[in-house]
């Protein structure tokens, strides 16, 4: 499988609460929905929904994935939503129970063997195996040399601090564009993949 990271980002690095107010005030984060502002639906929307469309299967952190768990089951009868709904889920907890596994087609990986679960995934057959949001996991992710392909949505906007996806190990990490595209709001959609894995650069 390839792991595909898909990111609402501002230009300062920032990934934390892009939904909404409340979504996650860690750190006293206060800009919760930033992104909104800069949503259309056809360039941003679409590289969601093309992301989406073609995974395979979708891996989240604890947090994000509780959070997508209040959130998508109420909207069933939607295409996305019910995409969303019936793809099947793993998320990496060390707390979460079974019990707790209530949104549809889930798997928990243990957080204490989170690497080598998410080794053994990739390395079995299947298509995209999609992160969305979940920095902490995806710090992990970039460090170990796990990713295959990076989707960033670059929003025109300073958020002065908050949580990042790019981890501060002191490695070397060699990206090159694969595709870039820009919304009339100044959203650049960018997709990134390791140096020597890409398909060289392009327009999208």
């Amino acid at each position: 499988m390839r792991i595909v990271i898909s990111e609402f980002i501002s230009l300062d690095g920032v990934v934390q609460a892009p939904g909404g107010q409340g979504e996650d005030n860690d750190g006293g984060f206060a800009h919760g929905g930033w992104s909104q502002p800069f949503f259309d639906p056809e360039v941003v929307g679409g590289a969601f929904d093309d992301a989406l469309g073609k995974a395979e299967a979708l891996l989240f952190g604890r947090r994000t994935w509780q959070t997508m768990a209040g959130a998508w089951p109420e909207r069933a009868g939607d295409p996305f939503a019910d995409r969303m709904n019936a793809i099947p889920k793993y998320v990496v907890s060390e707390t979460l129970g079974d019990d707790e596994l209530t949104w549809n087609n889930t798997t928990r990986i243990a957080g204490d063997e989170a690497v080598a679960g998410i080794r053994e995934l990739r390395a079995a057959e299947g298509g995209n195996l999609l992160v969305m949001g979940s920095p902490t996991l995806v710090r992990t992710l970039l460090s170990e040399g796990l990713v295959d392909e990076l989707r960033l949505m670059i929003m025109p906007v300073l958020l002065g601090g908050g949580k990042s996806i790019f981890p501060e190990d002191g490695g070397l990490h060699t990206l090159e564009l694969a595709s870039t595209t820009t919304s009339p709001a100044g959203v650049h959609v960018c997709t990134y993949r390791p140096a020597g894995q890409g398909q060289g650069q392009g327009q999208a």
